[in-house]
């Protein structure tokens, strides 16, 4: 398999049972979407993001 089209249409022709085995070990094939390994690249992404922080701060503010 070559294209992420190819990969797509194979998962897709997969039985059920499959399906499921493959989306509960997702995490291990893509480690990216681990929300823990996604927040460490937000953190040390040091690009501006005002609404971002915004948010943040909001949050934050209502925790206090």
């Amino acid at each position: 398999m070559s294209t992420a089209r190819e990969i797509e249409k194979a998962i897709r022709s997969l039985p059920a049972s499959e399906r499921s085995k493959l989306l509960q070990n997702i995490s291990d094939l893509f480690p990216e979407l681990s929300g823990d390994a996604e927040w460490e690249r937000i953190i040390a992404d040091e690009r501006p993001r005002p609404a971002l922080t915004e948010l943040l701060d909001k949050t934050e503010a209502e925790f206090r």
